[in-house]
């Protein structure tokens, strides 16, 4: 695998990984007791909002992630005969 590959492939796994623990501790107005919402502000707005720490969990989880990809890739423990919901095609030569 090309290293310019394995950089796109881990990125792809930290946004996704960013979009899943963006939410993880987040609080809102309602369960913070005494927080006033100010003019202009929405309801629903996080009080408590850390982006530090969303990218720190965020490379934490995409450096799991693509440790498990990688050593799929290298092992070859699921192949894409193994995910073939439909077997084999019925036409083999599409004559192109």
């Amino acid at each position: 695998m090309n290293w310019t590959s394995m950089i796109a492939i881990y990125a792809l796994f930290w946004v996704l990984s960013a979009f899943v623990v963006l939410p993880v501790g987040l609080r809102t107005p309602d369960e913070v007791e005494g927080h006033v919402i100010e003019k202009g502000h929405a309801t629903s707005a996080p009080v408590n909002f850390r982006p530090k720490l969303v990218a720190r969990r965020a490379t934490i989880v995409a450096v799991v992630l693509f440790g498990l990809y990688y050593a799929n890739y290298a092992k070859g423990w699921i192949t894409v005969d193994d995910v073939n919901l439909f077997g084999t095609p019925p036409v083999k030569d599409l004559g192109y």
